[in-house]
């Protein structure tokens, strides 16, 4: 397993089912989940940052707002993995927003305070914690670098590319990439349009660089990815 993919790893079971409230002994009698329908709001910009939140059902869209009232979407989220973490490297009001994509998403939250115990009485926790907080800044940082500098050609190459890395699987030669995201999703996430997704997946394809369905992608070759 790469270090890209170990982390990726951390990012998603292995925490779940460490923090889960609902999976904690000493909690799991007083915490409840919360349900949310489709494009209702989690947690808005500026609110204050009081708990990371795990994902039981559904997805989860995170972003934030440009000065202009532009929305700019960093990442769709789904069963298992885990958002709100920055409130533990200090962000006392949220800089973005997390929205429910589908109906019933659910969400387990736990308190910052809660996460800091078991922190502090677990090491292991600690590291893999840190390594999420990391994760995460660099995939920001990779997102901006491919928004400011590549065209959209390139933004939904690199993002086929990343997406290879952080959750991939070798199968020979090749690359398998599970995925429920749509073309409207991946737009979203490279700042471009559906029909710019769906006419490029299409000429790759058309190449035989990659295979795709609703459920994966299959990158031939990496190595020929460009």
């Amino acid at each position: 397993m790469s270090n890209a993919s170990a982390l990726w790893y951390f990012e998603s079971v292995n925490l779940y089912d460490v923090l889960c409230p609902h999976k904690v002994k000493t909690m799991a009698e007083r915490h409840t989940f919360n349900y949310f329908k489709k494009d209702q709001f989690i947690y808005f910009p500026d609110e204050p940052a009081q708990f990371i939140y795990m994902i039981a059902d559904g997805r989860v869209r995170m972003g934030h707002y440009l000065e202009d009232g532009k929305e700019v979407v960093t990442a769709i989220l789904g069963v298992g993995e885990i958002f709100g973490e920055l409130a533990l490297a200090g962000e006392e009001n949220r800089r973005g927003f997390a929205q429910a994509m589908d109906d019933k998403t659910t969400v387990c939250p736990l308190s910052i305070q809660d996460l800091k115990q078991l922190m502090y009485d677990n090491r292991e926790l600690s590291f893999k914690m840190l390594k999420l907080v990391g994760l995460r800044l660099m995939k920001l940082e990779r997102k901006l670098e491919l928004l400011v500098f590549k065209d959209a050609r390139t933004r939904i190459i690199e993002f086929i590319k990343d997406s290879a890395t952080w959750k991939g699987k070798k199968v020979g030669h090749e690359t398998l990439i599970p995925t429920k995201l749509t073309h409207k999703d991946i737009a979203a996430l490279t700042g471009t349009s559906r029909q710019t997704v769906t006419t490029i997946l299409n000429e790759l394809k058309g190449k035989n660089l990659i295979n795709f369905d609703r459920r994966r992608i299959l990158v031939r070759n990496l190595e020929d990815l460009k």
